[in-house]
């Protein structure tokens, strides 16, 4: 079971906007020309190379809201890891409405799998550690609560939703505060007691000035796996540590051997490669 599923209530509008999109002012003038009113007919969807599956939700809210004559049955579940050729889902009904609708069903399915396959490369790389991959707010407008289910459908955590769910004191922050110190003080004069607080710190130095006035979270930026290291020796526990910068399979399992308790990446969201994946014709 997947943390946190998404109400169709969140779903829904993402879904309808997609379909007007495509829909536009005449409707699908290829299927309404080519496809018999009265016609009914089956695919399959199936995953063309390995990943693993998020968005079915999405995909069958694309095929129900434009008719919800048409059955959609899933063969796997979020989350679940597919081999090519592998059956994720069927649909049935009027084949003008299955036609119309597979590409927003699609391009759903197959962009939050693609994240979510991401995610679990990323997982599986540190596997052997305590560190747990989570994201950011590289993501894309409109879709953030989609990717970030798909996030944890891959295995992954959430980093914070928005501006306005946890503090996060970056570079430019503290630039403008004039120090660690006093973003920190200005941060605690301003938040209620249950806003967690993270702070980004590029250096031992910085890292040290904050030690000072520990607070939720540091965030250890563009460090080397050995000064990582250094750091989480240096916090002893006091703070959640979490790396970040420069994230891939290849560089992901140092930084977690360094002993930080959470990895982020922006590029699971903002540049995960869609799954390939195929609406396929049941043949009678």
């Amino acid at each position: 079971m997947i943390p946190n599923p998404l109400p169709e209530l969140v779903l829904r509008p993402l879904v309808e906007t997609a379909l007007l999109e495509d829909l536009g002012r005449a409707g699908d003038l290829t299927s309404n020309a080519i496809v018999p009113a009265d016609a009914h007919d089956g695919f399959v969807i199936t995953a063309r190379q390995p990943g693993t599956v998020a968005g079915l939700d999405l995909a069958r809210l694309a095929f129900t809201s434009f008719d919800p004559r048409v059955e959609f049955t899933t063969a796997v579940d979020d989350g679940t890891r597919v081999h090519p050729d592998e059956e994720i889902a069927r649909v049935e009904g009027p084949a003008r409405s299955l036609l119309t609708a597979e590409r927003v069903a699609l391009n759903f399915l197959g962009h939050l799998s693609g994240v979510a396959t991401a995610t679990a490369t990323l997982v599986d790389a540190v596997a052997h550690t305590k560190a747990r991959i989570c994201c950011t707010r590289k993501t894309t407008p409109g879709l953030r609560a989609v990717e970030k289910y798909a996030v944890r459908a891959g295995g992954g955590a959430n980093h914070r939703y928005g501006l306005d769910d946890a503090v996060l004191v970056k570079d430019n922050h503290i630039a403008v505060a004039g120090s660690v110190t006093e973003a920190v003080k200005r941060v605690r004069a301003s938040v209620g007691h249950l806003v967690s607080v993270e702070v980004e710190v590029d250096s031992l130095a910085q890292l040290e000035e904050l030690l000072a006035d520990p607070v939720d979270a540091v965030l250890l930026d563009n460090m080397t796996p050995d000064t990582t290291a250094e750091a989480v020796r240096l916090v002893a526990g006091r703070m959640v540590t979490e790396a970040s910068g420069q994230v891939t399979p290849a560089t992901a399992p140092a930084l977690a051997e360094a002993g930080v308790d959470l990895i982020s990446a922006g590029w699971i969201t903002h540049s995960a490669r869609t799954l390939d994946l195929g609406l396929d014709h049941v043949e009678d």
